[in-house]
This record gives structure tokens, sequence and C-alpha cells, in this order.
């Protein structure tokens, strides 16, 4: 039989009584929800201050999958493999814990640790000495040490039942869902986004998605396979939306009408309001950020602060004081690294000098320029997905963009970058026509072109012209490729 014993996270055993059932009913719902996935015959017991899961099973496989699921679900500070059986007298422990533990102590310090229930001819204490002092003599090259010893013998002694504690395990902590309301995460399919969902879900918040996509379906791509990493890794035992808003013509408007150097702080002020406005028509409370103080110019005091005037919303910002390297050590913790290292930093193609001292009626008088009809057709025109029911393997076959060094006789050079870049830094080619044309008039202007010819995307560091490419080959345009000189 596998047996486990769940400790809940000390914050729920602090609370009143009424609070820690609440809290406990939910853990043993969710155990349920999930280890039923597992394996059908799981069974979970809940005993008020802490839940048994047993499985009428010996299989190390299963075993191991009981055991990576327990380390992922809210709520959970410790669980540990138990044994159970029954005993006659004191000596007859003794045997049942040496058969399990002699073989652990060679060459090793330990001590005893006992927990007693019931009524008993011998105290907690007369256990740990017996158990201890036999052991000791058994093996000869073990130790008696009581303060940081290499092995802990655990057991508890619960009227006629022993229970030994074979390996502790450490939880993921925190609250169960849904017991702290949901939220909407503003997803990028980075690292700092991904970190702050994971931390909502872990204090017992029901944590939904909105995607701004930027890049068309190669974007999306990723960022719906991190979404669905988290939401299936730490909170399988609740369903959750996935919304999915292409933010391309807003970003052209912004292009089109915002001063450069407060094009970063206004896109999150778009970014808020429509996610205030998803929020609020899924009855979410709440939005959160992977924003950290001064990790990037839109995310200074100032900038921070015109960004959240824009919505009566609550904003949650749970990085807000981490450093990168502490949110790329958690994103690797939490198994979410090699998917965020992979995504590209959309936002980052916005301002060349973006501002840090945003001043609020600027940013206003700015915005009076915008056609907020925009906006709003972005809003109404929202996927909202299941998202256990998307399908992500097709969403994520990859798009394949060629990238070449040397041109073709008949190609031509479309340099994509915005037209600061261009004055300052124009790309001139021997023998090959180049054609300015920026990224945010490409969707509007780029059928127009001869499309007899090959055009190759060109900017400075590869990121958009890739992603732009790939939203060429979504409209139906096969003769683009990216130049990589």
């Amino acid at each position: 039989m596998i047996e486990f014993i769940i400790k809940l996270h000390p914050e729920i055993v602090i609370k009143s009584n009424s609070v820690r059932k609440r809290q406990t009913k939910l853990l043993e719902r969710n155990l349920k929800t999930i280890l039923v996935q597992v394996e059908p015959s799981v069974r979970v017991n809940n005993n008020f201050d802490h839940l048994i899961v047993r499985c009428d099973s010996d299989s190390a496989a299963l075993r191991q999958k009981l055991i990576d699921r327990l380390s992922c679900i809210p709520g959970i500070v410790n669980f540990s493999e138990m044994q159970s059986s029954q005993f006659s007298t004191l000596d007859d422990i003794y045997q049942q814990v040496k058969a399990v533990y002699a073989s652990q102590l060679e060459n090793k310090t330990f001590c005893v640790r006992a927990r007693r229930m019931g009524t008993h001819d011998f105290s907690s204490i007369d256990a740990e000495r017996y158990i201890g002092g036999g052991l000791n003599q058994l093996v000869a090259s073990a130790k008696v040490q009581l303060k940081k010893p290499d092995v802990v013998v655990n057991i508890e002694i619960k009227r006629d039942i022993l229970i030994m504690v074979r390996q502790s395990h450490a939880g993921m902590g925190g609250f169960p869902l849904p017991s702290q309301s949901d939220v909407l995460s503003l997803i990028s399919g980075g690292y700092d986004s991904a970190v702050a969902s994971y931390l909502m879900i872990r204090k017992g918040l029901r944590t939904h998605y909105v995607f701004f996509n930027l890049g068309g379906a190669a974007h999306e791509a990723g960022v719906r396979e991190m979404s669905h990493l988290i939401w299936h890794k730490y909170s399988l035992s609740h369903k959750v939306k996935f919304v999915s808003v292409n933010f391309a013509p807003v970003v052209d408007e912004i292009l089109e009408k915002i001063d450069n150097g407060l094009m970063g702080v206004v896109l999150k002020r778009m970014m808020m309001r429509a996610a205030s406005t998803v929020a609020e028509k899924l009855g979410i409370k709440a939005i959160v950020t992977g924003e950290s103080i001064g990790q990037v110019s839109s995310q200074t005091i100032a900038n921070l602060n015109a960004i959240d005037r824009v919505t009566d919303m609550l904003i949650l910002r749970p990085l807000i004081y981490h450093d990168k390297q502490q949110i790329i050590d958690l994103a690797k913790q939490i198994g979410a690294e090699d998917i965020a290292k992979s995504m590209p930093e959309y936002c980052g193609v916005i301002s060349r000098k973006p501002t840090i001292n945003a001043v609020l009626s600027e940013v206003l008088a700015n915005e009076d320029n915008f056609d907020f009809s925009v906006l709003d057709n972005a809003v109404q025109q929202a996927k909202v997905l299941d998202i256990r029911t998307i399908d992500y393997q097709a969403d994520q076959q990859a798009h394949v963009v060629s990238e070449l060094s040397e041109l073709a006789a008949n190609g031509i050079v479309l340099d994509i970058r915005p037209p600061e870049e261009t004055d300052l830094k124009p790309l001139q080619l021997p023998e090959v026509e180049v054609i300015e044309l920026p990224f945010f008039r490409l969707s509007s202007q780029f059928a127009n072109l001869d499309q007899s010819k090959q055009y190759y995307f060109y900017c400075e560091k590869g990121v958009m012209s890739r992603l732009q490419a790939v939203v060429m080959q979504d409209q139906g345009f096969s003769n683009v490729a990216v130049y990589r000189p």
C-alpha cells in the first residue's frame, strides 16, 4: 500500500476552527480531483489537522507520480510517506522500526522522534529511548545525535496503530484553491508573468489569464503553452479562462498618435483598461502583473503611478521588489524557464527613448489623440477559451520562417524598423533594393507591393522581423523570409 500523511500550511493551522475546516475541505476536494486522474483507486481521508492519502498499490512508478502531484498542490506544507501497522508492545514497535530503518543507519548519526496519542504503559520519551538504544546497539557504525542528525526516525503511535514516516517531501505551501477568490493575470510568456501567476496560485487565488497578442499565431502559441503549463502543474483542480486579445491594432494606433517617449506607459495603460474590462465581464475583482520596480522604463514609481490611475480595479504585483535573477531562479524552480527563455520581449520594441518620469497630464493629453474605438473593438473581439479544451498541439506547430544571410537575385529587403531608427542608421546594401516600411504599417501596406517578388524582413536584432514574417504567413503570404546579415 502507498500511504501519505498531508500536513497543512502553518497559516491554515492557526486559523479559527471554522476557517481551518473550510480550508481543509477545499484541500480534500482538490486532492481527490487531481489524484484520481493519476490513479482512480486513490482514497483521501480528512482528519481536520491533516489528511491521509492511500492507494492499494506498491508500484514505484505510481508512487513517484503521486509524489510529483502532491508537491504541486497549493495548501500542503509537506507530506510524508507512511507505513501503518498494529502493535502489541513497545518491543513490537522496536522490531517493526528496526525492519524499516536499520539499513539506513550505517555510518550515520540519528535520533528517534515519537508522537503518542492514547493510553499506553510507556511515554513518548520511553519509546524514543527504547527504540534509539536498540538501533544504536544493532548498528555498530551508527551514532545517536539529538541535534541535526543525518537521519530522523519519525514515528507516530495512535492508540494501537504504529505509523512510521519513511520519507518526507516538501510541499508547495500556501492556501488551497480557490480559498482566496479569482484574479486575472496578464501573461506574456516570459519569466515575470509566469512567476507572478504561480505566486498567486500558491496563495489560493484561482488565476485566469489574459494575453495581449502583439505577434500573431506564433506569439500566442508560446503564451498558451506557458499558461497551460502553469495551470496543469499547479492548479489542475479548477478550470480557468484563457483570454486572447489582438493588440496589434492598438499598438499601431499608439505608434501613430502617441509621443515616442510615452508609448510604453500608454501601452500599459491600454492593457490595464482592457484587462479591467475583461475582468469585470468574468466577475473578477483584481488583475495581476509581473512588474518589478525599476526593471524596465515603464516600471519606475512615476510611471507605475501613471499606469495605475487608468483603472479603479485592484492591481496586484507580487514581484514588485524582486530582482531579475530571483525571478529567473523562481521560473527555473517551477519549471517555466525553458519556455520563458525562448520568448522574445515583444513590448520592448516600442519606444526608442522612453520616459522614466511620466507626467499624468501629458499622458492624458496624448491619449486625447487616441481613437478608443480601436481598443473597444479589440476587447469586444477577444477570444475567451477554457484552458482545458484548447488544442495546443495544433496551435504550437511552428511556422518555418527562413533566415538568410544571402539574398536571391530578385529579392527585396524590407527594413521594418521604426523611422527614427532608419534615420539614425540607414540600411545600405549594394545591388539590393531596400524599402523602408515600418512594422506597424506592414499589415495595411504589404499587400500593395509587387507580390511576384520575394521579400526579406530586416530589423536590428531579428526579433521583430521573425515576428512579422510569421504574421504575414498567417495572412497567406508565402513570399516572405528574414534577412540576417
